[in-house]
């Protein structure tokens, strides 16, 4: 069984405030996903961020295919982190801790990604050539989305 770690982190010129008010509204998620993906909120996300909060979705992350896909934020702690993990969709593990820092200047924003990949051997053989680069290519997004809103971090 392998797991994978996918790990970014990211400075922004706002307050630590401004960011957990934007990073911990569910709706926008679909802000900082790329369009092709198809992202559309079916439920969950009409109230603040609380654990136990179940949020469905649908994506598109591959060939068009839509997919369903239900995570849990398990964890919150106010302005610190928040951790949602897949209840229901296209990995065999998802578990993605959200943390935010106030640094001189901005915030630090520090995603880890933990996951499985489905299908045994077959799984871990498309990883590298499908699966990590579509999750890199999505977070470089997020990251210049987030710039583009933003600003860039001169700190």
């Amino acid at each position: 069984m392998k797991i994978y770690t996918l790990h970014t982190k990211q400075n922004l010129p706002i307050s630590l405030e401004e960011a957990w008010k934007f990073l911990s509204d569910p709706k926008n998620l679909k802000t900082i996903t790329p369009d092709y993906m198809g992202f559309n909120i079916l439920s969950g996300a009409d109230r603040e961020m609380y654990p136990g909060q179940l949020i469905q979705y649908i994506v598109t992350p591959v060939l068009g295919i839509p997919t369903k896909w239900v995570t849990e934020i398990t964890h919150v702690v106010d302005r610190k982190y928040f951790v949602d993990e897949q209840r229901f969709g296209p990995y065999a593990l998802w578990h993605h801790k959200h943390f935010l820092k106030e640094i001189p200047g901005g915030v630090e924003m520090e995603d880890i990604v933990d996951y499985k990949i489905p299908l045994g051997i077959l799984g871990q053989m498309v990883h590298p050539i499908l699966v990590k680069p579509k999750l890199k290519e999505i977070f470089d997004y997020r990251q210049k989305k987030l710039i583009e809103l933003f600003g860039e971090y001169k700190g």
